[in-house]
């Protein structure tokens, strides 16, 4: 093992050795490092910003790749009140999208402050306060595991849905440059003297702008709002808040059937989907007279059979919940801890699970089983993470 540990490259600052570690600042010296590990037959993993990552604490016995490549090109093939942009995948996230505020761009605005490498934003389909990556990715190149060049694919080949796609599902490459496309406000600046931005679509949001769903105000203003709601959150990186030392929000928000959603109480947080995406559905399914655990555990004895029978109903409609809400009502705190362990659930936001000096990847997994089996007992709901787990289960 060498030198170097994953604690030292992500923002949980947890994680054992890296074996080896090469790092590619070209998109030339990305593809080289790539072909070569596969050639060899190495284990390898990809590292961006190390913001969604969670690695056990023996460490990587392979090559990892650190992707540190720069650069925005503004391509030439926009249609009219557009602008497209590549975006090469080493790209800081937060850079990529102050730059396109200050450019006068809108699209991202509520993406501000996401930590992270521009090349991660497509595995994870990011999305924060009403927006989503999905809403303005073209493309991205992708040099697929064993391949020596990299391939073009359009975003609707990348299945992407709520914080997943097809990359995190198991297609193994890498991800070398993304193409956005984005709302040039140039006209709007004319006659305005000021870029807008999209129209608000997250009610906190809303709340902190002073204005209603559907506004829209100045890019620029978005992402100042943006980044002081997820400040107070603890979801900016500072070096003094270590309620930031964590991976961001450590669990996506359930997504499940409206007869699920039934057995909540009657002031849980929910949102209805389009009811088109079967792979998001928490697989629970039961009458809503049940128990939220009795329902989970009929529908886990009977799921062979129910899969075997073909049923030509209309899709139940699904619904979204908040995680934060479950994590809370099962009882856990902000600030709540193990004993004497390290980590804990953030002090300003349930969701995150923080590092707070000298914790170990052992300490923030015993913490998420528990969160996971405080969630279950109470309400029969599974908590999924949202980090990717290398060499580490919950």
């Amino acid at each position: 093992m060498g030198d170097v540990r994953f604690s030292d490259l992500t923002t949980l600052q947890v994680g054992g050795p890296i074996g080896r570690l090469v790092t590619a600042t070209t998109q030339r010296d990305l593809v080289d490092l790539a072909t070569a590990a596969w050639h060899d037959g190495e284990r390898w993993l990809a590292l961006g910003g190390g913001s969604n990552l969670l690695v056990g604490d023996d460490g990587f016995d392979g090559t990892v790749i650190r992707i540190l490549t720069r650069g925005i090109e503004v391509l030439s093939d926009a249609p009219t009140g557009s602008v497209r942009v590549r975006v090469q995948a080493g790209e800081t996230w937060d850079d990529l999208v102050a730059w396109s505020v200050a450019q006068g761009f809108s699209g991202l605005e509520a993406l501000s402050g996401i930590p992270g490498s521009v090349g991660a934003a497509p595995v994870q389909n990011i999305g924060a306060y009403g927006q989503e990556l999905e809403a303005s990715l073209v493309a991205v190149e992708f040099l697929d595991e064993g391949a020596d060049a990299p391939r073009r694919m359009p975003a609707d080949e990348l299945e992407l849905g709520y914080r997943t796609s097809v990359l995190k599902r198991g297609l193994a490459g890498i991800v070398v440059s993304v193409e956005l496309e984005l709302h040039d406000t140039a006209g709007e600046r004319a006659v305005l003297g000021e870029a807008l931005g999209q129209p608000i679509a997250y009610g906190q949001l809303a709340q902190a702008l002073g204005v209603q769903l559907g506004d829209r105000v100045p890019v620029a203003a978005v992402r100042d709002a943006v980044l002081g709601l997820r400040r107070s959150k603890g979801m900016v990186l500072d070096a003094d808040d270590r309620d930031s030392v964590s991976a961001g929000s450590f669990f996506t928000n359930p997504i499940v059937t409206e007869r699920v959603a039934r057995t909540l109480p009657g002031d849980a947080p929910r949102w209805y989907l389009e009811p088109d995406r079967p792979d998001e559905v928490v697989p629970l399914a039961a009458l809503a007279s049940q128990s939220p655990l009795d329902a989970f555990l009929a529908h886990q004895a009977s799921v062979e059979a129910s899969e075997a029978v073909a049923v030509d109903e209309p899709a139940e409609p699904l619904v979204k919940l908040s995680a934060a809400w479950l994590i809370e009502h099962a009882g856990i705190r902000r600030g709540f801890a193990l004993p004497g362990s390290r980590a804990a659930i953030s002090s300003k936001h349930t969701l995150a699970l923080t590092n707070r000096g000298g914790a170990t990847a052992r300490d923030v997994a015993e913490l998420a089983r528990f969160v996971q089996g405080r969630v279950q007992a109470e309400f029969g709901i599974v908590l999924h993470p949202e980090p990717v787990l290398v060499d580490l289960e919950l």
